[in-house]
């Protein structure tokens, strides 16, 4: 019998992106979700749902072997889907990019570990693939100190509204970061940065975000400092956020009217400027550390012609992997303690994407 795989939010630009790469990497039966019956515009079984319908939802995780959750914005989401793939011994995976609901879902590694299931959380692009660029650059070193993590994405980045919302709601409250070794109150999109990424993007602006990554990466891994920036190109994009979040008062920009009404507005405007930056992604991840006493860099790139492919293939790199036995790991875990390099790189050359390394000497700081 085939695997059954659910994508819970499958019927949007990134959990079609994930089934996309499932369905032409497995023989998984795949069934996608949406809210609204729109099941004549998919190629798989189409399930109509809503996360917050516990009893239908019950009934479909009941029936899979794995369930994908891509049903953002995840910062308001609970953990409902995760703890019904627990009570059902269904293996779990999630496109989650928020601290918050990363937070509530750690809270289970236990009640997942008893049940015996593989709970793995922030797959996709960043975080995700970001994750694990940073997890292939620290094992190069002896000792690693500095982690900084830079996303730039073209337009709209080939994703539906549901990433502009992310981006709003991402601007209402100041957020901790690992800085110095120790966690530091930073505020959103603060502290421009210029950031120099291959091409075709070149010298871009990024700016602070609350993502997971800086949540889960100190965890993980025992470095002093852990940064993520985000910018996108054209760069009057990032002006606008700036401006958003430093002077759209807090009162009204958390009025969830004002973050619609920002979304689609956004989300009208990138649609007529994709066709001239594209809807790609660059990252660049940089580890500063020692090897073999000598004080040490490692810089990794990537770069992708479509942010949203992008994240269905790390995605869908990890339930190809939990399908077929090579990743099981029982608990609740954030994608870079689930996976291994070697799995990781073997993922990435399959489906074609390249990631750049460069080893630098630095000269001592004393």
């Amino acid at each position: 019998m085939n695997d059954r795989v659910l994508v819970i939010g499958g019927s949007g630009r990134i959990g079609d992106s994930v089934a996309r790469d499932l369905a032409d990497r497995t023989q998984a039966q795949i069934t996608v979700t949406g809210r609204k019956n729109r099941a004549n515009l998919f190629p798989y079984q189409y399930l109509q749902l809503d996360v917050s319908d516990r009893e239908t939802l019950s009934e479909a995780i009941s029936q899979s072997n794995l369930v994908i959750h891509c049903a953002g914005p995840f910062l308001d989401r609970d953990a409902s889907v995760l703890e019904t793939c627990i009570e059902q011994g269904v293996n779990y995976l999630d496109v989650s990019d928020s601290p918050a609901f990363v937070r509530k879902a750690l809270t289970y590694r236990d009640a997942a570990k008893k049940a015996g299931i593989t709970a793995i959380l922030n797959s996709g692009i960043f975080p995700g693939i970001s994750n694990s660029m940073v997890r292939q650059g620290i094992e190069q070193l002896d000792t690693a100190e500095t982690v900084h993590l830079s996303y730039v994405v073209g337009g709209s980045g080939g994703a539906g509204v549901t990433i502009m919302r992310t981006t709003f709601l991402g601007l209402l409250e100041p957020f901790r970061a690992w800085i110095d070794g120790r966690w530091q109150t930073i505020q959103p999109y603060s502290d421009r940065e210029i950031i120099e990424f291959p091409e075709p993007y070149g010298k871009v602006g990024v700016y602070w975000f609350d993502v997971p990554e800086i949540l889960t990466l100190p965890e993980s891994f025992p470095v002093k400092t852990a940064i993520a920036k985000f910018g996108s190109i054209p760069d009057y994009y990032n002006r606008l956020t700036w401006g958003v979040a430093r002077f759209i008062p807090k009162k009204i920009l958390k009025n969830p009217a004002t973050i619609e009404f920002l979304s689609q507005a956004s989300y009208r405007m990138t649609q007529m400027t994709d066709k001239q930056t594209g809807i790609g992604v660059a990252i660049r991840a940089k580890i500063e550390g020692t090897q073999a006493g000598k004080p040490t860099q490692v810089c990794l790139t990537l770069t992708h012609p479509d942010t949203a492919i992008a994240a269905g293939a790390g995605t869908g790199s990890i339930a190809q992997l939990m399908l077929n036995g090579q990743l099981q790991k029982s608990g609740v875990f954030p994608v870079e303690q689930a996976l291994s390099t070697d799995l990781f790189e073997v993922a990435m050359s399959s489906r074609g994407m390249h990631i750049a390394q460069q080893l630098t000497t630095l000269e001592s700081k004393e």
